[in-house]
């Protein structure tokens, strides 16, 4: 690794997100990931990264074993894969506030988190108020700098089926040429490869505060990695 490599500790490595960041750092010396989750993600071919498994109360131990620049958080799942309202929240709010306290007492001072487009605090759509919780709460916590990432359907192939999501997958791309545009852009589909992308990019972002990524800015960062 040569010297001025971000290093990432990346919370959610087995997931769609997850697993196309560790793609793209694949055969860059710009750029180190360390994967810290309950079991071992299945790293592409060629890359050259460290896995940290343990169960979530390890983590806190795990994530300042990373000696990490940035934290990247793409832990997430639907009400339906977590069996119910509640178990959704103990991994979408909790697990990611927790994830987010253990970075900020390692000393980490960026932390990019996946959220969705759409996410509000009261919103009438449960999915989108904790989405909007955990935005909150994480605001709370004195990084130097957030970025809260707010895509829209993710295409890309994931390990667990989602049949909504694979119809999304075919309609979406038409829904973005046809309907989505103006203030609908934001809801635009985008593969999950260009959010890698702009996480990459978003590693040497220097600018302070809390930064919104929707859709036109995620393939703008995108773009700047080729």
């Amino acid at each position: 690794m040569e010297q001025g490599a971000v290093r990432i500790c990346l919370v959610g490595a087995t997931g769609l997100i997850g697993s196309a960041l560790m793609a793209e750092a694949v055969g860059r010396d710009d750029v180190r990931v360390i994967g810290v989750g309950r079991r071992e993600a299945v790293l592409p071919p060629g890359a050259r990264m460290e896995m940290l498994v343990g169960e979530p109360i390890d983590w806190p131990q795990l994530i300042k074993a990373a000696c990490a620049d940035v934290l990247v958080c793409a832990l997430g799942t639907t009400i339906k894969a977590a069996g119910s309202q509640e178990q959704f929240r103990a991994i979408d709010y909790d697990l990611v506030r927790f994830s987010a306290e253990a970075a900020r007492e390692a000393g980490i001072e960026h932390m990019i988190v996946v959220s969705s487009v759409g996410a509000e605090t009261g919103a009438k759509n449960f999915y989108l108020s904790v989405k909007g919780e955990t935005e909150e709460a994480l605001g709370k916590l004195g990084f130097r700098r957030l970025d809260m990432l707010r895509p829209g359907l993710l295409r890309g192939q994931r390990e667990e089926r989602r049949g909504l999501e694979r119809a999304g997958q075919v309609l979406g791309p038409l829904a973005d040429r046809l309907v989505l545009y103006g203030q609908w852009r934001r809801f635009r589909s985008i593969r999950a490869r260009d959010v890698a992308r702009a996480i990459l990019a978003l590693t040497r972002e220097k600018g302070q505060g809390r930064f919104v990524q929707e859709h036109d800015a995620l393939r703008r960062f995108a773009r700047t990695q080729g």
